[in-house]
């Protein structure tokens, strides 16, 4: 299983930003095949955001997306709960819990390049997962507003020429934008990173 927590990072500055971000994932959930919380995301106190997923290809399109959205601190952790789970993840405890909190923690500091950390029961492939997020996530943070028009299009499934079309430019400009968006290449490691944070989990096969 995994707990995710997000802190918000310089909230004095910036605000209560958890009704936006509550609203970003709303958002993303609905574009998604199925509902991605086993619970759901929701404020624990102050200006901290707790949920749990059971699907590790989910946890990566998450932790993107609030990469994504920016000012918040990200803590993944990666193994068992304690079940029945209560009705809310605040509520409800287990190793994995723990191992979130000690992300975030790691998260806010400065030994991290990338607000975002990983603890899991496996420690190795929670590292190795936690390198590669930060590789992608910094892929998305540096993503210009011009590639993303594109790459969103496209995610909605869109195809290139209709992209082109919508936004009223050339099919070359399109595949330039791509090109310096790096979507594909993120993309395309989306399951190795969901592969690798499974493996963090310490479930035996």
């Amino acid at each position: 299983m995994f707990v995710m927590t997000a802190d918000q990072k310089a909230s004095r500055s910036r605000g209560d930003a958890v009704p936006g971000l509550l609203h970003a994932v709303s958002e993303w959930c609905g574009r998604q095949s199925a509902d991605p919380f086993v619970l759901p995301l929701e404020r624990t106190v102050g200006d901290e955001v707790q949920g749990v997923l059971a699907d590790p290809h989910a946890v990566v399109g998450l932790v993107l997306l609030l990469q994504r959205l920016g000012g918040w601190s990200v803590g993944v952790g990666a193994g068992p709960v304690v079940e029945p789970l209560a009705e809310s993840a605040p509520a409800s405890a287990g190793e994995a819990f723990i191992l979130a909190r000690a992300a975030v923690e790691r998260a806010r500091g400065r030994s991290v390049s990338v607000p975002l950390a990983v603890d899991g029961v496996a420690t190795g492939a929670a590292e190795e997962a936690e390198a590669l997020l930060q590789l992608l996530a910094a892929v998305v943070r540096r993503r210009s507003d011009a590639g993303w028009e594109v790459v969103d299009l496209l995610a909605e499934g869109g195809t290139q020429r209709a992209a082109a079309e919508r936004l009223g430019i050339s099919a070359q400009a399109v595949s330039q934008r791509l090109d310096a968006a790096l979507w594909q290449e993120e993309v395309r490691l989306h399951p190795l990173a969901a592969r690798l944070l499974t493996a963090a989990e310490g479930v035996a096969a």
